[in-house]
């Protein structure tokens, strides 16, 4: 039996889900959109997201996520992956159409200033990682690279701090540009990860401005976005000439869409509508257990994208 009628099947035999948001039976999912039908955005599932249908094989989960309509992946941990495994996913990805997201390019600092201290080891730290994140890009066939400036220096005012950072985003673009690389900085929300540098967007925005380079762009993640400012689908616009990576994430509780108070629909619409081509990382957990809560998920992506 060939894969996808293999997989399909599976999916008409496993049992309903349980009440709640997108909560539906199998068989409805492969009714209403057979499995491979494509999205209208590039969706990006990370690993373990179908580990209970797919097994806990990297590649085997690559498949899967190819035979549900996905056309992208992303892997914060690929730098940590070894280079054979790096090289079979990059195969693998290559001849399944899936487009590789974002990893993180560096050793992030959670509770002690890095970037923002202007540490002249600490920054040094950063550009050497900056440079092995290169050769891991080019395996992996990467784009965009994950960049979280760190911790706050409270001994600094906020205006020195930006400026230390600025500098070692500026050398790190002297870095990437050769290669058309891109590092995207990613705001993260107070609540989550109190005492972060870099907040908001419209924070990342400036920064942007201030490195002046296409090797610095922002990373709107659109759930740290709705704890931290709101407003999201205005600041998209306003922020949108830095923007070259999305992520998604529904409040409360960091799951797929539908699970949460984001109108996601009408934010994928209008994301569409700009023509973005690029790709929007699945950066949330599931909201059921289970192979069932794997299938409601994907359920949820189908309802949110049919704009």
């Amino acid at each position: 039996m060939k894969r996808r009628n293999f997989l399909r099947n599976s999916l008409i035999g496993t049992a309903a889900l349980a009440s709640g948001p997108a909560s539906v039976t199998a068989g409805e999912i492969i009714s209403e959109t057979p499995a491979g039908t494509s999205f209208k955005l590039k969706y990006a599932p990370h690993d373990g997201m179908f580990r209970h249908s797919a097994g806990d094989d990297i590649l085997d989960q690559l498949r899967f996520m190819a035979d549900q309509g996905f056309a992208a992946f992303e892997d914060n941990g690929m730098s940590g992956r070894d280079t054979s495994t790096q090289e079979k996913m990059a195969a693998l990805m290559s001849r399944l159409n899936i487009q590789m997201g974002v990893f993180v390019a560096h050793k992030i600092y959670w509770s002690e200033p890095n970037l923002a201290s202007g540490n002249a080891d600490k920054r040094k730290e950063f550009l050497e990682d900056i440079r092995k994140s290169v050769e891991i890009a080019k395996r992996v066939n990467a784009k965009w690279v994950t960049v979280v400036p760190g911790f706050k220096d409270l001994r600094q005012d906020m205006g020195f701090q930006t400026a230390h950072v600025v500098e070692s985003l500026k050398q790190a673009c002297d870095i990437l540009e050769p290669h058309g690389l891109v590092m995207v900085l990613e705001p993260l929300n107070f609540r989550d990860h109190p005492g972060l540098f870099l907040t908001d967007v419209p924070q990342a925005h400036a920064i942007c401005k201030a490195v002046d380079s296409p090797s610095c762009k922002i990373l709107y993640d659109i759930y740290h976005a709705q704890i931290q400012i709101g407003n999201i689908i205005p600041n998209i616009d306003a922020a949108w000439d830095e923007t070259a990576y999305f992520q998604i994430g529904d409040n409360p509780g960091r799951k797929e869409p539908t699970t949460g108070e984001i109108n996601y629909k009408n934010v994928f619409r209008h994301i569409h509508s700009k023509g973005f081509t690029g790709i929007l990382g699945m950066e949330h957990g599931n909201f059921f257990p289970g192979k069932d809560g794997e299938l409601s998920l994907v359920k949820s992506y189908r309802e949110v994208d049919s704009f």
